[in-house]
């Protein structure tokens, strides 16, 4: 059975935690210098991935299906790198990420997300016989800086939550010296009343 102890200054503080930023400090420059980004960003062949398991046309009909519902899942064919694409839902054959009309027998779609830290944009073309096509990362920079706004405000906010506890830490650790010094003085004023004098002064 543990002890019991008084609460103390930790007690007291409310707890925070830092939240793990959704996005990398420069992300323009990680874009720019990363391997798998430079990669990437070149257009390369892509292969729709969902329901591998199913028959070629049960495919293209989930494939056409998931596109108008606004999601598909592709890959890079070059580095098998797997990206799960979600965009606006499709009416009347267009919307601003997947458009079925701009060519015959292909849809192309936009899809941004964050990958690895940095706000990136898939933009490419699949076509609904085949299901592969052509596509290529960019660098989303209008979302790139709506991000790197909110890590700032997130920083700034982690960082005057720290700035509180380390002045409650300091009020509390003067605070105890304090207490110190008064228990000091205390003892002090007690030895000084030696029993000569308790003694004398009962006589």
């Amino acid at each position: 059975m543990l002890p019991f102890e008084t609460s103390s200054i930790y007690d007291q503080l409310p707890r925070f935690v830092f939240k793990m930023p959704r996005v990398v400090a420069d992300q323009k420059a990680k874009f720019e210098s990363d391997e798998l980004f430079r990669r990437l960003s070149r257009e390369s062949e892509v292969r729709y991935t969902g329901y591998r398991d199913r028959p070629q046309e049960d495919r293209q009909i989930r494939f056409q299906n998931g596109c108008r519902e606004g999601q598909t899942e592709i890959a890079f064919t070059t580095t098998g790198t797997n990206l799960q694409l979600v965009f606006s839902p499709c009416t009347n054959g267009y919307s601003e990420g997947c458009d079925f009309e701009k060519e015959h027998g292909k849809v192309h779609i936009k899809s941004s997300f964050i990958m690895n830290g940095v706000c990136v944009r898939w933009r490419g073309w699949i076509d609904v016989e085949r299901l592969d096509g052509v596509g290529c990362l960019e660098y989303d920079e209008e979302r790139a800086q709506v991000e790197d706004a909110v890590l700032r405000e997130q920083i700034d906010r982690y960082n005057q939550r720290l700035r509180d506890f380390e002045e409650k830490q300091r009020a509390y650790r003067a605070q105890q010296e304090r207490h110190a010094e008064a228990e000091v003085e205390a003892r002090k004023k007690v030895s000084g009343l030696s029993p000569d004098r308790t003694s004398s002064a009962s006589n």
